[in-house]
């Protein structure tokens, strides 16, 4: 087992330490013919204060690993790329046996944390790395996916005019195992009602972000959760405090291949949103299922509306 704190390149704005985001031109080269974002281009080049001049809001993302060799490079690129000027990332690796390893420590220079050794499991090393974090807004994104260029710019700016939002999401793309675009996913604003007594969101992981004081007052992620601990942890962050939807073009990239998630274990996923639509749902309110059905439509309308002025007149928002 190894963990380890790295020196980070760090400089001062107003008296405090901000972790510098690396540019194209100091990360490792990229394999042969890796052009595009996040290889070959670098995102946004921020100020270092909001345009308010306030400090931009420390952001810790957690990228839990294990064997996704193929695709953790891409990841690593897309958050270290974002230009954010207060970055800390934090890498958890279960003790890959894929080369993901090698491929993580090229990259040491520019984590905060990383851990390289068995962690009982991805949600046990969210909550771990989760546990290392100092930001005011945490967010995960998988070893197969990555960021679209100025997603934490985007977010930092949503959750800096709006004190109260404890969790945003955004819409997030589905793309193949070569990155194509499939999909887009149009993310609907957080229910905390509906989702606890129906069953039904569409609040993709790789958009949500929230804030610290709320993921510890919520009570943190279920480490006991295979693939349903999102769900449970929006459901009870979106009980501490308002919720809503980043607008504008997508945050990420979902990646849907045979080895995700998301196509091995979905049997396992509809046995935890049963268990959690007992935990949280109230039986007086769950039996109305018409009635939910009902608001259930109602709720998506406006992400209907918006999905149909995008593909029709290009409209982002």
């Amino acid at each position: 087992m190894r963990n380890q704190w790295l020196s980070l390149q760090t400089w001062k704005v107003a008296g405090r330490d901000l972790v510098r985001c690396p540019s194209v031109s100091e990360l490792p080269v990229p394999a042969p013919g890796k052009t595009g974002w996040p290889w070959t281009e670098g995102g946004l080049h921020l100020p270092d204060n909001l345009p308010n001049g306030s400090a931009w809001p420390r952001i810790s993302i957690v990228t839990p690993s294990y064997n996704q060799g193929e695709f953790i490079e891409e990841t690593i690129r897309s958050i270290l790329l974002q230009g954010y000027p207060d970055l800390e990332y934090i890498v958890m690796d279960g003790g890959s046996t894929d080369g993901s390893v090698e491929i993580i420590r090229r990259y040491e220079p520019w984590l905060s944390y990383l851990h390289i050794g068995p962690d009982g499991g991805q949600t046990a090393a969210l909550v771990q790395g989760f546990g290392q974090a100092t930001g005011d807004i945490l967010a995960w994104l998988n070893s197969d996916d990555r960021y679209r260029p100025g997603t934490l710019a985007r977010v930092a700016r949503f959750f800096s005019n709006r004190a109260r939002i404890v969790l945003a999401c955004g819409d997030v793309n589905y793309v193949d195992r070569e990155g194509h675009f499939v999909q887009r996913i149009w993310a609907i604003r957080p229910t905390r009602l509906l989702t606890a007594n129906l069953g039904v969101y569409c609040w993709p992981q790789q958009g949500c972000f929230w804030r610290r004081y709320a993921y510890r007052r919520a009570g943190g992620l279920n480490s006991s959760l295979q693939f349903a601990m999102d769900v449970d942890l929006f459901i009870r962050l979106s009980a501490t405090g308002p919720s809503r939807r980043i607008p504008g073009a997508p945050l990420a990239d979902f990646r849907i291949h045979d080895l995700a998630k998301s196509s091995t274990i979905q049997h396992i996923a509809n046995s935890e949103i049963d268990d959690l639509l007992g935990k949280y749902s109230n039986p007086r309110i769950r039996s109305k299922k018409w009635l939910l059905r009902r608001l259930w439509r109602l709720w998506c309308q406006p992400t209907i509306t918006r999905r149909w002025l995008n593909q029709r007149y290009g409209w982002e928002f």
